[in-house]
């Protein structure tokens, strides 16, 4: 983990840079440099960090008690332990850089403009949600963010296409394109690395390997598990997810080089989920709870946490402020989301969003005549 050598070099002001070492454990690189072995950073970052982190746990903590109150219903895939990888792509890429991901997607929704409101409006159903209330927890998006994506990976042709848009406009930006271990896989996620490469597109591909699709764990679903090297002819570049800057320092790295006309990059987050697969798994039949336990010791948010305490960024009570500022605001936004109204049963809400607002056209199709609907 990272560690700062001497704490006398911690400026005292909050917004002034300093150097943060990263362990060399942090990374194993493949036809790769690896990233430096520190981050430039300043105690505001930090606590940013930290405060990032938990508010997509307690959020998502939250989610768990909506569903098990069955206020939420349907599909519901949390990122409980993942927490790492969401923030410190996020502070490693600007906004006018795009995203795409799976279903378990809540952080990455977060960490790209949407609120807590909306989410978990969107969660609960509910006109006031990121999609309007007809997403869902798999179906959610923001500007710059291409969702939130329901079948197992194929959404990573779409990043593909959206890096061909940026390449072909010339925009001085990258895509992230992120993907499950149990994703890993599929044909077409290979055939893109192809086309990727072919191409040489502005885009990282990242797998998010939590060690289980679904309730099989990754030795038993892949002949290789290094999945930082099944781009074979693009470089890779395996990384500790549950360490922020490790994967803060990675993702700046990745961005500079695709930028410089080097093509894509294959990454792989190692990191662990502590919830199951979805709110109907329990996560217990196919793992030890001994396993469970000591995962749990290697908690992205309380070992950073204390890392930032031993530093002398904040204090053990000003952590507990921090901690309890994020459980305020997510029970206010808890509230509000439940106050918000549901979508009234009408053919143009049914209708809406099919099309581009403002671009619709008059007349839709339904599958017989008296189910075309027509506008006004």
């Amino acid at each position: 983990m990272a560690s700062v050598a001497n704490l006398d070099d911690i400026p005292t002001e909050d917004d002034r840079s300093f150097r943060v070492p990263i362990s060399e454990e942090s990374y194993s690189t493949y036809n790769f440099d690896p990233p430096p072995y520190y981050v430039e950073t300043t105690k505001n970052e930090l606590k940013q960090l930290f405060r990032d982190m938990s508010m997509i746990r307690r959020m998502e903590l939250t989610a768990d008690g909506l569903y098990k109150e069955k206020k939420i219903r349907g599909f519901c895939h949390l990122s409980t332990g993942q927490e790492a990888v969401a923030v410190g792509i996020e502070h490693g890429i600007t906004r006018s850089d795009k995203l795409i991901t799976a279903y378990r997607s809540h952080g990455n929704t977060l960490m790209r403009g949407g609120t807590v409101e909306s989410i978990l409006g969107e969660l609960l159903g509910r006109r006031g949600g990121i999609s309007y209330g007809k997403g869902g927890s798999m179906h959610m998006f923001s500007e710059g963010f291409f969702g939130g994506n329901g079948i197992v990976g194929a959404h990573v042709p779409v990043g593909a296409g959206i890096a061909l848009a940026q390449q072909y406009n010339e925009a001085k930006n990258l895509t992230i394109d992120l993907y499950g271990d149990g994703a890993a896989n599929q044909g077409q996620v290979h055939e893109t690395f192809n086309m990727a490469k072919l191409w040489n597109l502005p885009i990282i591909f990242g797998c998010e390997n939590n060690k289980y699709g679904m309730g099989t764990s990754a030795d038993r679903a892949s002949a290789m598990t290094e999945y930082y090297k099944r781009g074979q002819y693009i470089p890779g570049l395996q990384i500790d997810g549950m360490d922020v800057l490790a994967v803060l320092s990675a993702i700046k790295q990745g961005k500079k080089f695709v930028l410089d006309g080097n093509g894509p990059l294959v990454y792989e987050f190692v990191t662990y989920r502590y919830a199951g697969h979805s709110m109907s798994d329990p996560g217990t039949a196919y793992r030890s709870r001994d396993e469970l336990q000591s995962q749990r010791s290697n908690d992205p948010i309380t070992n950073f946490r204390d890392r930032l305490i031993d530093w002398g960024v904040f204090t053990h009570e000003e952590a507990k402020s921090i901690d309890k500022d994020v459980r305020e605001t997510i029970n206010k936004a808890k509230i509000e989301a439940e106050n918000m109204p549901e979508p009234e049963p009408r053919m143009d809400i049914l209708y809406e969003d099919i099309y581009m607002r403002g671009s619709e056209p008059q007349q839709r199709r339904g599958r017989t005549i008296d189910e075309t609907y027509y506008q006004g």
